[in-house]
């Protein structure tokens, strides 16, 4: 008798597989993951993660990683101006192919979310605007290709990407986050549409 799959069991299949082809290409220097920019965003209202990270073959390297803060006197039209600003900075100097952003995760407080997806918003916009495409990942992906643990906490992430990256320096828990979500992109690969990870 053949055995029986549930969705769970293959879609845990396909995460494993994915973290333990990113470790392989990690150990064999002549393995290729690609070769690109890509930028991820941890997106917020006052306080956005911002990781550009270059792809060499098997490596994985910062180009920089900050955060945009708005102040909480600010409105909420000027954070948003602000916000748009900053990411076609980052999208000008640093020139990544691609950008990754975080799916918006379940909200209790209805306008919490509502002023999150304000701020994605205007991260998709202008990043549209300048011809980029944007693909987003739900916390859990990006945490089981950064972490291999989809319950992974905060400091869990922090240290993995420090790790990962090759970082000496603490990194604020939003740039750790924006970097994580750019290592995620680049793990995906050829299991990108496997992941459910489309462009928006």
């Amino acid at each position: 008798m053949s055995p029986r799959y549930t969705a769970v069991d293959f879609k845990s299949a396909i995460e494993n597989r994915m973290v333990m082809d990113f470790k392989s290409a990690i150990e064999n220097p002549k393995s290729q993951i690609g070769g690109m920019r890509i930028l991820g965003v941890d997106t917020s209202l006052r306080s956005t993660g911002l990781g550009l990270i270059q792809v060499r073959g098997s490596r994985l390297e910062v180009v920089e990683h900050g955060l945009v803060k708005n102040p909480a006197t600010w409105s909420l039209s000027r954070c948003l101006v602000h916000l748009h600003a900053a990411i076609g900075e980052i999208l000008e100097r640093g020139k990544p192919g691609t950008v990754a952003i975080e799916g918006i995760f379940f909200c209790k407080n209805v306008r919490t979310a509502v002023i999150l997806g304000e701020a994605r918003g205007v991260v998709i916009a202008a990043c549209a605007a300048t011809g980029v495409p944007v693909y987003e990942y739900s916390p859990r992906r990006v945490k089981q290709a950064v972490v291999g643990f989809g319950a992974a906490g905060k400091e869990q992430v922090v240290r993995m990407v420090t790790s990962l990256l090759g970082l000496r320096e603490a990194l604020p828990e939003d740039a750790a986050d924006a970097l994580a979500i750019a290592i995620c992109h680049a793990h995906a690969g050829k299991y990108r549409a496997l992941m459910g990870a489309k462009e928006i």
